[in-house]
């Protein structure tokens, strides 16, 4: 019988794929549950700020009507970061390297982010 993935599987497996420094799945308290980094990212560090970003995304999407925050994406001089809500409790966040292409993260997010939910 095969084994059930877990969420660390999930957060290694992302971590490795192309272009990705950092991968953190959260609660909404900003401690995190499981991570990997890459490039000397603190990743307690970044965890503990993702609560406040998701809460001004909350807030700007009340503002304009558009509903419950989802995922924000946000680029830098230097890549993007990416935040997901994956279930009430908790966040999935990624930091990407500059000149990365995420449109495949993108999709695969959209696509397994109920499936990741599952395993949290």
């Amino acid at each position: 019988m095969a084994r059930m993935p877990t969420i660390r599987d999930v957060v290694q497996a992302l971590a490795t794929r192309d272009g990705v420094d950092a991968v953190i799945v959260l609660g909404r308290d900003g401690l995190p549950i499981d991570a990997r980094a890459g490039n000397g990212l603190d990743t307690e560090g970044l965890a503990a700020l993702v609560p406040s970003v998701v809460t001004a995304c909350q807030r700007l999407g009340d503002a304009a009507g558009r509903g419950g925050f989802g995922v924000g994406l946000i680029e830098y001089g230097q890549g993007m970061a990416l935040v997901a809500g994956l279930t009430p409790d908790t966040l999935l966040a990624m930091v990407f390297k500059a000149d990365t292409n995420i449109g495949s993260h993108l999709f695969e997010l959209h696509r397994h982010r109920a499936a990741i939910a599952e395993l949290l």
